[in-house]
């Protein structure tokens, strides 16, 4: 039977159904091009003002009218990279014992209570570490880092500094606990795709639980865990009101990982009320939200690229 007879038959359900589902996928589009253009329209003003410079400026003075990107998005950077830094090697051992290790029993309500971290408002996360964290931080954390640290060449400087508690530390040890269930769920599903005729078979020859996850599982499942890796990433890069409870949000390159800081998000956050309409400032601020969405969607591009990969 030919395709336009198969057409003609379909009843008006279907085709109302297929318009419907199309001009979803095109409202998409659509909005995904118009918040694009928004923003780069909106902060065309600060771009050719400044010019290329804008994106390693590191004055953000309102008094001068001097605006530059160089510290948000270094603290974004800084403190994206520390997160992956503590939440990947956690996110691992997570999915590793839920896939290797844990009962049956105990895999179900443990990977439960994992995925509900996802669902925690970012701003009782801040609150949480504003008010719980950043004590602890100040009074035992950063005081024994700079007493082991402080004095080792080379990196003694990034422990060293005033405890107060709150930094660029502090901010990536919130962003870590926020990422942990996006990054630990993707590599407990695809730890799960390994087929099990393969782990069964080094288990014939042998190898321990450890071998058979090292030398077959992460092998087989490294490209999607690189990927779920960078889902974690894009996460961290765009958290606003958690990392403005905690970061300190100072306008200068820190020195240290106790200096206070600030990124995209929390500094967009602090000062666009305070932006009067057409403004330098608030096209600076929207430039620093097109930089920021540029920068997430490279990010999250490249993971579903490799997630893709892996797949096919």
């Amino acid at each position: 039977m030919s395709t336009a007879s198969i057409s003609r038959r379909r009843s008006p359900g279907d085709v109302i159904f297929a318009a419907a589902a199309y001009g979803c996928g095109v409202f998409v589009l659509v909005l995904l091009g118009a918040i694009i253009v928004s923003l780069f329209v909106g902060g065309l003003p600060a771009l050719s003002h400044f010019g290329p410079a804008f994106l390693w400026h590191t004055t953000w003075n309102p008094v001068t009218q001097t605006f530059g990107a160089g510290v948000p998005i270094f603290g974004t950077l800084v403190t994206s990279l520390l997160a992956l830094v503590i939440a990947v090697p956690l996110a691992f051992g997570i999915a590793f014992y839920l896939t290797e290790i844990a009962p049956e029993w105990v895999r179900r309500p443990v990977g439960t209570a994992i995925e509900l971290l996802a669902a925690i408002p970012s701003i009782i996360y801040g609150m949480w570490g504003f008010f719980v964290i950043v004590p602890i931080m100040s009074q035992y954390v950063m005081p024994t880092l700079t007493d082991w640290l402080g004095d080792v060449p080379l990196i003694g400087g990034l422990f060293s500094g005033p405890p107060f508690g709150t930094g660029l530390l502090t901010a990536a040890l919130i962003l870590a606990v926020m990422v942990i269930p996006f990054i630990a769920a993707t590599m407990r599903d695809v730890f799960l795709t390994v087929p099990p005729v393969y782990k069964e078979s080094a288990y014939g020859v042998g190898c321990t639980t450890w071998e058979v996850m090292r030398s077959i599982v992460i092998p087989y499942t490294r490209v999607s865990v690189v990927g779920g890796i960078m889902l974690g990433l894009g996460r961290a890069l765009g958290e606003t009101m958690a990392v403005t409870f905690v970061i300190g949000n100072a306008n200068r390159i820190a020195t240290s990982l106790f200096d206070p800081g600030n990124t995209i998000a929390s500094l967009v956050a602090l000062e666009f009320p305070e932006s009067p309409a057409g403004s330098l400032k608030l096209s600076s601020l929207l430039a620093l939200g097109f930089i920021l969405f540029v920068i997430s969607f490279i990010v999250l591009a490249v993971s579903r690229f490799l997630l893709r990969a892996r797949s096919a």
